[in-house]
């Protein structure tokens, strides 16, 4: 026999009804996760002194990775801390949402409570720049549409910050193709990351050939 870690009832009519899991597994976009491995690499981050990964729903209806950590003040960034992560995890890994709290709520035998954990937002986490650019304009229209981060997208936005992941950057690149009509690689919303840098790529692109659109193995958020 093997123990897959799957929680389950048998229903009165028979039927086996999947209910959950007995560890901190997940599956998500086909990868499974495990939670404690994230809260691992966290710990490591010089100035986190506590760390808990979730899984929360966004607006478009995927399932995304929120992280909670508690802090030292002067070392908490939510750009650092995501770029360390992004060095050592693939990024269907590195989590969405950052947030620092200033203790992580438990239950009443001390364990952290996972469902009292507040809702994840995505916040500013630098002054709005506003789109200036006919390409920024409409490459924030784009990511609007993706991402749902539900408020503007700043020219200073990082795409994954706001959400974006693989997919999403293979369909930003669709569109780019379709709309801009301009030759741009997957790995171009990996290197740019920003929303004004990636305008700029496109801006300077040449014009797009008939091939398609291949992303070589799970990359690397940067």
């Amino acid at each position: 026999l093997y123990r897959t870690g799957d929680l389950a009832r048998i229903r009165a009519d028979g039927v086996i009804e999947l209910v959950g899991r007995a560890d901190n597994q997940i599956k998500l976009r086909g990868f499974r996760i495990e939670l404690g491995e994230i809260e691992t690499a966290l710990l490591k981050i010089a100035g986190i002194r506590q760390a808990v990964v979730n899984v929360y729903e966004s607006q478009v209806g995927e399932k995304r990775l929120a992280a909670y950590v508690v802090a030292e003040p002067m070392a908490w960034s939510a750009d650092a801390v995501r770029a360390q992560l992004a060095s050592t995890l693939p990024d269907y890994m590195v989590p969405t949402a950052l947030m620092c709290l200033a203790a992580l709520p438990v239950t009443s035998n001390g364990k952290i409570d996972r469902k009292a954990l507040p809702a994840p937002t995505i916040a500013a986490e630098q002054a709005f720049v506003a789109p200036a650019t006919a390409c920024e304009l409409w490459l924030a229209d784009v990511w609007s549409s993706l991402l749902k981060p539900g408020r503007p997208v700043s020219a200073a936005d990082n795409f994954f910050a706001l959400g974006g992941h693989s997919l999403l950057a293979m369909r930003v690149i669709a569109k780019v193709r379709q709309e801009r009509q301009a030759a741009l690689p997957i790995t171009a919303v990996f290197e740019a990351q920003t929303l004004a840098a990636l305008a700029l790529r496109i801006e300077q692109a040449g014009p797009a050939e008939a091939q398609p659109i291949v992303h070589r193995g799970p990359g690397r958020a940067p």
